[in-house]
């Protein structure tokens, strides 16, 4: 580059490591750092409350921004040093705030970091902004570090991708369009929530003064966004499908997963018809009435006598996989339900696939269906109340701790408004299986995907939103320690959010002990392919990140200790010792105890 064309642009002039002066053109770092403030402002002003920061250079402009932008009260900045573990944050924020936390990185792989959340966040339709910075066209492909191709780099992952290069004057009125887009885009207009990645190059030097570009374009008057996007009221069912579901009369069957929508209008349908509800912990339709022991119960005779009329099935399927068979195997008509299309049947049966409201079907059927006798649905709820009441005495027979017991206590004891962010393996299958229907603890759970990475991280950006109760999360010792560096969240000085941990530590892979692996395979390739235990000391390891940590021996102590959150405890981790075989077998005392229960209901 010779030193004219430095002029021209604005670059440091060869030797001088200084800016050019320009006449009439202002320096490329002031409209950077411009730029910059103009993509927060107009964040704030689309609804974004939370911006997530990693640590890095070529990000500088926007760490500079954002900063100042808290500093001022416009929003809250969260530094994470990991950026995997931020993704994960951010995505927690956007599960309990509804709005995109804007995450923030340097270019190279800390861009690739955040791939597994997009991920995550795609599928389970939550609102994510992945902001990559990225080096300007002439370090690309040259061999320059921490640059790799970023440009579709979550492929269709993402809702929209925005890769606008290196900011210029003479694209500044498009700057807060892009910014307000970037937000509509995330929180879903035509299409499903989901995530949205902007690509900003920015070019050496990074730090300029926002102020002297005197071009920096004014947002709307009154704090308003740049955008305004209109989605559309209620999807309404169409006429075919409400008299089919009409037609069921009282044999109707309601099946509540992630996505289900208006709890009060699902069960506004099942009081209306005498249809039963099963439902999934995150659903929110796990309310009383609801059927929750439905994987113990299916597992026995009565479920060759269940045969509904018409399944309606709401949101995403159950974990368990006895449930999803069950369904499977029926021969009536299954109703699926998504607002925005998905098809969510991995058994590839309903024969309707309603894109429409959860809450406009479950309305317009309660308004048409005769009033249900309610026999059906009381033959469920029978079954339910003895199924409950065999648990409970099962468990109060077992000596110890059991991972069942932890689930159903842990769910007892939150108080209400708490929410209780569920790991997925064994601790969300516990949770479906062996909690009680109750109002007032909300549970959410990373099933878009279904991994393990990033619970801690979800649960501490979950936290972080503030919800009233306070948050738990509820994971396995492989779980916790695959993500415990977002301990360093709260940092040794505190300042982070308040949650407690509960760590279910069977030293491994728990559900692995329940496939057919663990009854096929030698016993030491078992423990070293899918047990995986790790040996580590989970108190040693959450301490030395800062957390409080404490092994919990008995129920009575855990309850106590879920009972009564500590506001600015920081992070709490209780650790509760388990067997993985005698896992398996307190499950199978269980399912016999409910068997027991019910065989009398059998026809």
């Amino acid at each position: 580059m010779t030193a004219e064309r430095s002029t021209q642009t604005g670059q440091p002039s060869p030797g001088t490591g200084q800016p050019s002066p320009q006449a009439g053109r202002p320096l490329a770092q002031d409209v950077q750092a411009a730029f910059a403030a103009v993509l927060v402002d107009e964040w704030v002003r689309a609804g974004v409350t939370d911006v997530v920061a990693c640590p890095g250079s070529r990000s500088t402009p926007l760490l500079i921004a954002v900063a100042e932008a808290a500093e001022q009260g416009a929003l809250r900045a969260h530094s994470v040093l990991d950026e995997r573990s931020a993704a994960y944050f951010a995505l927690g924020l956007g599960l309990v705030t509804g709005m995109p936390a804007p995450v923030v990185t340097t270019s190279g792989t800390a861009a690739v970091e955040l791939h597994p959340a997009v991920v995550e966040a795609h599928h389970a339709g939550v609102p994510m902004l992945a902001v990559t910075a990225d080096r300007p066209p002439e370090l690309q492909d040259c061999g320059a570090p921490q640059t790799v191709q970023q440009v579709g780099l979550y492929g269709d992952a993402v809702r929209w991708e925005a890769a606008p290069g290196v900011p210029g004057p003479e694209a500044a009125g498009t700057w807060r369009s892009l910014a307000s887009r970037s937000v509509a885009e995330a929180r879903g207009g035509a299409r499903r929530p989901g995530p949205v990645h902007l690509n900003l190059a920015f070019r050496e030097p990074l730090i300029g003064s926002g102020e002297a570009f005197a071009a920096r374009p004014q947002g709307r008057a009154g704090g308003a966004p740049w955008h305004q996007v209109a989605r559309p009221r209620e999807l309404v069912p169409p006429r075919e499908v409400v008299d089919l579901l009409v037609g069921a009369g009282e044999r109707g069957l309601i099946v509540a997963g992630v996505g289900a929508g208006s709890p009060d209008a699902v069960w506004q349908l099942a009081r209306a018809a005498g249809w039963p509800v099963l439902a999934s912990p995150p659903s929110g339709c796990r309310l009383p009435g609801a059927v929750s022991a439905a994987d113990a119960l299916l597992r026995t005779r009565l479920a060759a006598a269940w045969q509904p009329a018409v399944v309606l099935r709401l949101g995403a399927p159950w974990a368990s996989r006895v449930v999803n068979e069950w369904l499977a195997s029926l021969r009536c008509q299954q109703v699926l339900v998504d607002p925005w299309g998905a098809w969510a049947a991995p058994d590839h049966l309903p024969t309707e696939v309603v894109v429409a409201s959860p809450e406009a079907v479950c309305r317009a059927v309660a308004g048409a269906v005769p009033a249900g006798r309610h026999a059906w649905a009381r033959a469920w709820s029978d079954a339910e109340e003895r199924a409950q009441a065999a648990i409970d005495k099962a468990l109060r027979a077992e000596d110890g701790m059991t991972e069942p017991g932890v689930a159903r206590s842990l769910l007892e004891a939150v108080p209400d408004g708490a929410s209780v962010v569920v790991s997925s393996s064994m601790p969300v299958r516990d949770v479906e299986s062996w909690s009680r229907p109750r109002a007032g603890a909300r549970v959410l759970a990373n099933r878009g995907a279904n991994g393990i990475d990033g619970v801690l991280s979800t649960a501490l950006g979950v936290a972080a939103a503030g919800p009233r109760g306070g948050v738990v999360a509820l994971l396995g010792d492989l779980a916790f320690l695959y993500d415990a560096g977002a301990l360093l969240v709260g940092g040794r000085d505190g300042g982070g959010p308040d949650l407690d941990v509960v760590v279910v530590d069977n030293e491994g892979g728990g559900i692995f002990n329940f496939l057919a692996q663990a009854g096929t395979q030698p016993r030491e390739r078992f423990e070293r392919m899918w047990g995986t235990p790790q040996g580590a000391d989970i108190a040693a390891v959450a301490r030395a990140y800062g957390a409080h940590a404490e092994e919990v021996g008995d129920m009575g102590r855990l309850v106590s200790a879920l009972r009564s959150p500590e506001a600015g405890k920081g992070v709490r981790v209780l650790i509760v010792k388990t067997d993985r075989a005698d896992n398996v077998a307190v499950h199978g005392r269980l399912y016999a105890a409910v068997e027991a229960a019910v065989s009398a209901l059998v026809p």
